[in-house]
This record gives structure tokens, C-alpha cells and sequence, in this order.
């Protein structure tokens, strides 16, 4: 088929977010839902690639890694993805993999991601013991046998190769899933055809079957916020977004550091690298089984938890606790993470990454080593005349910063009421904001000090961004920088 088809069409029925607590209307648009996501599938299957997917462990420490093979899998829906964008543009991630002829060395599919495992390696436990993740990559499926060639970023930012496996799709180990979680995936916005759209899957993790309305209404809710958000509200034509909850049989996730532990169906957890607030799942391979009952090219798991809390992993998934008083900034923020490969432009929290000295320029897009002044990645964004560096009130803001994160260790570990905890956000960011609004420099596009963990040599490139503090908006870098995927997803050539 050429670049860019798809044989899907749009059902004759309309599939609408089901609203408040009607369950009928819920039950019905699940069952209409499952039926556009079988109709797709039987539709589109005769022309378009299935979707194939490696799964893998990927093992090591500090100072070794190793991948292992665990399976090949056909999922139950034909891939959704741009085909006219076969290749990565963006090379945002740690890592890179390929689609390799074995014969003419072509590259048929790249893409570059970040890993649970690339975060772990740079912590101080990665150099006392081993640990093994589970990883997948996911492409349009091959037709004969082709080599998966895993890279990873090495010196001078160049992707070198650290993995390389040949796999034949004919294999009769190749397994092959079904949709079993179709009847609960529900439409939230729907845009088109999911080839041409970038396809944003909402899962819910700690919903019990009474709590599947809530789920939804809250999937609603911030998939509204995401949209009122620049730049994602002048591009939300370009979205589908899907909703899919499996029943857990408890409510809530785990939180290993007050004691609480929940059998959640996905296994999203806090305290991931001992980080209270960090939240993850290192279950990928029931992640990966229920998404595939949905068109997806990203994922945010909503935690069904009022605890402050979230990640975000590019390429592979972000988090947010749904119920959380500042629910509608972890999802922005930490989809941000997932989606557009931006780093965290924040410096002053007690997060333990163990990071090199810098001695190269840094590959994600909103933070900068600035060895080079005059040619600045973002040199076409800065405000003419403005001086790089670009002061800014940052001893004042440290100072205070050192003292509200005291403050917030000790309230945590009197495991305070949450709404305390949001109280004191609130203040925090209050003085943030009064801060920057009297600085002189609101609105500046230029190169300030503090980023990427480091409170020296690293820039970002404005006072404020919602990737800096819990602000509600991107700056004119990130915004750029989420534009271009959203670019890489929708346009065809």
C-alpha cells in the first residue's frame, strides 16, 4: 500500500465519552468501541502491516548491560502508526533501535526511546548489584526475516551499537495475542483515522469495577486539560485518545514506603529508585498485553491515588496520580517527559541520579551545556539582545527552595494528610510565581542557570516552564520541541 494508508474508515455509528455516572451509556460505549476497534482491525488488516513487537530483558550494571530475547509478538491490531515516517528524526532518547535487512543492510523502521533500565544505571545501586528490566519495541510487522539492531548513545552523542539479533516472523514461536481487554477500551477523542493521528492511550491502574465510571470521567477530564495546553490545544485535531481500564481487585496502587502494596493490574508503584514521589511500573509485559487491545502510540497510566505523584519515560509511558490535587500538572508534565523527550528543567529536589561531569552538549531539547553562546540550540527562539547567560533571582529562589524541601521531606515522612501537602505546593509555588513576575525577565527566551538536576552548567532556555516549576504552561522551546513529534506522527511527506 502506499506510504501513509489505511483501509480504515469511520464506522457508521459515533462513538461519544460516556458521561457522569451513567453506567448504561458506559457499558454501551465500551460495547461500541470494541466494536470500531474489531472493525478497524478486520478493515485495515488486509492492507496494512500488523504490528509486531520484541519483547526482551535488558540486564546489567554501571559498568555492563546485556539484552536477552523473550518473545515476538503479533498484536491483535493492525499497526497504527505514520508509514510515512519510517525513520526516527527526533533522536531524543538514550537508545535507538533499527529494522535491519540482513542482506542489503537497509533500514526499514528506526526509532529512538528512553528506558526504565537507562534511569537505573545511573543511580549509586547500579554500582553494588545487577538488575534486569522487562523492554519492548513495537514496528510495522516484516514479512521475511530481519535484524533488530539495539544502539546506544556513546561519546560525541552518536548511537553505537550494543545489541543485534536476527528474528523470522515465520517462526512458529512467534506468538500471537488477542484483543482480550477490547470490551473495556473506551473513546475518549476521537480525530480520524489512527495512521494519521498520533493515537494516546489512557490506562487506569487500581480501578476496581464500581470505580470504571470514575476512571472514565477522570480520562475525560484531563485529556481536556492536556488539550487547553499550547501547544497540544492548537494541535488537538491531530489526536485520538483512548481509555482502558482493566477491574482491579483492589483499589489503589502500592506504595512500598508507607507499607502499602496492591496487586494493580498494570503494577504501577511509588517509591520507584526509592523516589516517594516517582512513580512507575516495572511490569511491562502486562502493560503491553492489555494496551494491544487498543490503537496506541503513547501511554499515561493514571494512578487511581490522591498522592502526590507521577513519571514520565520517553517512549515508553508517563504516570500521574489521577486524584491528586495538581492531577491536571503531573499529566501535562509528565507526558511531556514521554512524549517529547523534554527534560526536567528543575535542579533543587533530592532526586539521586549519580550524573557525569558535562562534557557534551545535551541531547534533549530544552536544556542546554551552552559551550557555544553564539550558536544555541534554540538561537531562532531567543529574545533579540537578551545576554547568555540570562540572570535571573537564583540565589533567592535556592534559598528558598532548599527550605520548602526540608520542609517537604519531613511532612512526608509524618505521612501528613494530603491536603496539607497541597497547602504547602501551593504556598511554594506562590512564591514562585510572585518571584518571576517581578524579575524583569517573564516572557524572555535567553539561557538560565539551573537545569537537568545540575545547579550549575545547565540552561534552560526560560525563567519558568511547566517542566521547571508547577506553572501551567510550556515555554516556546518545549512547545517547538512537542510540535516536531506531533510533525513526525501526522505529516505525510
Amino acid at each position: 500500500m502506499p506510504p501513509g494508508d489505511c483501509s480504515w474508515k469511520e464506522p457508521d455509528f459515533n462513538i461519544e465519552s460516556p458521561q457522569s455516572n451513567n453506567n448504561r451509556d458506559t457499558e454501551m460505549n465500551k460495547f461500541l468501541t470494541g466494536l470500531a476497534i474489531l472493525f478497524f482491525a478486520s478493515t485495515a488488516s488486509a492492507e496494512s502491516p500488523a504490528t509486531m513487537r520484541v519483547d526482551y530483558f535488558h540486564t546489567g550494571n554501571a559498568e555492563t548491560e546485556m539484552f536477552s530475547l523473550d518473545q515476538v509478538v503479533i498484536e491483535p491490531l493492525p499497526w497504527s502508526g505514520n508509514m510515512a515516517q519510517p525513520y526516527d528524526k527526533t533522536s531524543r532518547g538514550k537508545y535507538l533501535f533499527e529494522m535491519v535487512d540482513p542482506g542489503s543492510g537497509e533500514v526499514a523502521w528506526s526509532r529512538s526511546f528512553s528506558s526504565i533500565y537507562g534511569e537505573w544505571e545511573t543511580i549509586g545501586e547500579a554500582r553494588e548489584i545487577n538488575r534486569s528490566y522487562h523492554e519492548s519495541v513495537r514496528f510495522p510487522a516484516q514479512e521475511s526475516v530481519f535484524e533488530l539492531v539495539m544502539k546506544k548513545r556513546g561519546a560525541g552523542n552518536a548511537f553505537e551499537e550494543v545489541w543485534r539479533i536476527k528474528l523470522d516472523p515465520a517462526d512458529v514461536l512467534v506468538h500471537r495475542e488477542s484483543a482480550a481487554y477490547a470490551d473495556y477500551v473506551v473513546a475518549i477523542h476521537e480525530s480520524g483515522d489512527p495512521a494519521t493521528k498520533v493515537d494516546l492511550l489512557l490506562m487506569g491502574d487500581g480501578y476496581t469495577a464500581e470505580e470504571q465510571d470514575a476512571f472514565i470521567e477522570k480520562a475525560q477530564e484531563l485529556t481536556d486539560i492536556l488539550f487547553a495546553t499550547y501547544p497540544f490545544s492548537e494541535r488537538k485535531d491531530d489526536f485520538n485518545v483512548w481509555a482502558v481500564a482493566p477491574p482491579a481487585r483492589q483499589s489503589g496502587v502500592s506504595r512500598p514506603s508507607t507499607g502499602t502494596f496492591r496487586d494493580s493490574p498494570i503494577g504501577a508503584s511509588y517509591d520507584a529508585f526509592r523516589s516517594e514521589r516517582y512513580v512507575l511500573t516495572s511490569d511491562n509485559k502486562a502493560m503491553r498485553r492489555i494496551a494491544s487491545s487498543a490503537p496506541y502510540d503513547f501511554i499515561e497510566i493514571l494512578t487511581n491515588t490522591e498522592v502526590y505523584g507521577g513519571g514520565g519515560i520517553y517512549g515508553l509511558f508517563s504516570t500521574a496520580a489521577a486524584n491528586s490535587g495538581y492531577a491536571g500538572y503531573l499529566f501535562v508534565h509528565e507526558f511531556g517527559h514521554h512524549f517529547a523527550g523534554l527534560a526536567d528543567e528543575y535542579y533543587t529536589s533530592s532526586i539521586k541520579y549519580e550524573l557525569p561531569p558535562i562534557t557534551e552538549e545535551p541531547y534533549e531539547p530544552n536544556i542546554t551545556a551552552l559551550f557555544d553562546p553564539d550558536n544555541i540550540k534554540w538561537k531562532h527562539l531567543v529574545t533579540p539582545n537578551t545576554p547568555l547567560p540570562t540572570s535571573w533571582p537564583k540565589a533567592e529562589f535556592e534559598d528558598h527552595s532548599i527550605a520548602y524541601q526540608k520542609r517537604r521531606r519531613q511532612m512526608r515522612t509524618e505521612n501528613v494528610a494530603e491536603a496539607d501537602m497541597n497547602k504547602l505546593f501551593d504556598d511554594n509555588q506562590a512564591f514562585v510565581e510572585n518571584l518571576f513576575d517581578t524579575s524583569g525577565k517573564k516572557g524572555l527566551v535567553g539561557a538560565f542557570e539551573g537545569g537537568g538536576y545540575m545547579a550549575e552548567g545547565i540552561y534552560r532556555s526560560s525563567q519558568n516552564c511547566i517542566m521547571f516549576t508547577r506553572t501551567t504552561d510550556f515555554c516556546l522551546v518545549c512547545a517547538e520541541a512537542i510540535e516536531k513529534v506531533i510533525d513526525e506522527y501526522t505529516l505525510v511527506p
